[in-house]
């Protein structure tokens, strides 16, 4: 079993309770671990043997981009996509955190993480 991350993955998004979150958007940064049987990829050198960390971070992408109200939901639907996606994917931990918060404080972000098994 091995581990692939990708770290603070920075994108705009839109998402948040209140609608000028939705009008105006805000930073993001998604950290994304999986884990993976990646002893064939060991030893062959082939990418087609392994968790292509490309198509990864575009799923965090294509999910990051659909609006929800709830940092929850979409880290849902990022581990969602995943494993309906990447056979080879065992686990997957994600943290979604918005940036500088509309929280009546200064809060540098807050953020969701959540962890689910094949």
């Amino acid at each position: 079993m091995g581990t692939i991350r990708l770290k603070n993955i920075k994108i705009y998004a839109f998402h948040g309770c209140l609608v000028e979150e939705g009008q105006i958007g805000s930073d993001y940064l998604v950290n994304l671990s999986v884990k993976a049987d990646l002893k064939n990829a060991s030893n062959t050198d082939e990418l087609a043997d392994t968790v292509d960390y490309v198509l990864l971070q575009k799923i965090v992408r294509e999910e990051m981009a659909l609006r929800a109200k709830l940092l929850e939901q979409v880290a849902k639907r990022i581990i969602d996509s995943i494993l309906l996606k990447v056979e080879m994917v065992n686990e997957v931990k994600v943290t979604v955190a918005k940036r500088n918060p509309p929280i009546g404080g200064d809060v540098a972000e807050v953020s969701v993480t959540l962890k689910r098994k094949r």
